[in-house]
């Protein structure tokens, strides 16, 4: 394991960005797209203001001046609230300059009031540490589900475990840490993992996609009837209850191509056999897989063709 999250090292940061970039005007349509986004490789400061607001025209050119300095590791926003009141009510604006900072999608510090220069530049130098934090953490996500790719478990548990000390709520270590845990059948633990997901992130794909594949291995198939249902689909191909049992006897073994090609014959045949069992449980197959997964990516093709022939 080579990638180690300590403390963060404003050296290592991203490639400066643009000096276009640095620093713009935006709107509420746009929040998501110049702020949210943004935020997950490079720190945010979002500036509220208005035009007749004295301490603004203070605050907001020697903000400006500073970030510029940071030479990238930062960006800056301003949004004008007269023109966005809806977004300022959101963000519980109650007087002005306010500033937020938004690491990884999330207000992480902030101030009200204009601050001296001074001030200023430690809090732009400590959020561009947090930035060079949250590039590791992904650095550190990225070889963590390489070593699982490959098969190295042991290792991919670890570095997820580490990532999750600096950032307890971080969903791709969550999932991954649980994904480990399922592959080496420590199911009690991967179960328990799971409850460190946070509420707002419960539908997350990726945490869906491990609680399926947790619910299959919570439940493990008897395979002893593969052969039967085989015999019965040999003696009628149109046997859709049959072809539906195998596909998961299939899934249960790794058999993931046929057992998709299993249910794909159904929907192909008569999609609205059992209220549309045969496709349901296929969508099941994927979010237990992963949307990445290969097989994944064959059989939404396969279902695809299917449904828009």
């Amino acid at each position: 394991m080579s990638m180690i999250i300590g403390a963060p090292n404003a050296g290592n940061g991203a490639p400066p960005a643009a000096a276009a970039d640095l620093i713009k005007e935006s709107s509420t349509q746009n929040f998501m797209k110049d702020v949210i986004e943004p935020s997950r490789t490079t720190p945010v400061i979002v500036d509220f203001w208005a035009p007749w607001c004295g301490p603004c025209k203070q605050l907001g050119p020697a903000l400006e001046k500073v970030v510029r300095q940071a030479n990238g590791k930062v960006r800056m926003v301003k949004i004008n609230v007269d023109e966005n009141q809806q977004l300022a009510q959101q963000m519980r604006i109650q007087s002005i300059p306010a500033v937020y900072a938004f690491v990884n999608g999330q207000p992480v510090d902030g101030f009200m009031g204009a601050l001296p220069e001074s001030q200023l530049k430690q809090f732009v130098d400590r959020l561009g540490g947090q930035g060079s934090m949250a590039e590791e953490i992904e650095a550190a996500l990225a070889e963590a589900r390489a070593a699982f790719e490959q098969q190295d478990v042991e290792t991919a548990m670890q570095i997820f475990a580490q990532v999750l000390q600096a950032d307890r709520e971080n969903i791709g270590a969550i999932a991954g840490l649980a994904r480990c845990q399922i592959a080496l059948q420590d199911l009690e633990n991967a179960q328990a993992t799971l409850t460190l997901v946070p509420p707002a992130k419960t539908n997350d794909p990726e945490i869906l996609s491990v609680k399926a594949q947790l619910e299959l291995a919570l439940n493990p198939v008897d395979t002893s009837e593969v052969g039967t249902l085989k015999a019965k689909i040999e003696k009628n191909p149109d046997d859709f209850q049959a072809r539906l049992d195998l596909a998961i006897l299939l899934n249960g073994t790794g058999e993931r191509a046929e057992a998709t090609d299993q249910l794909i014959y159904i929907i192909k045949k008569m999609r609205t056999w059992d209220d549309e069992a045969a496709r349901k449980q296929l969508v099941k197959f994927f979010e237990a897989w992963g949307p990445k997964d290969e097989f994944t990516l064959a059989g939404r093709r396969k279902l695809s063709s299917v449904l828009f022939a």
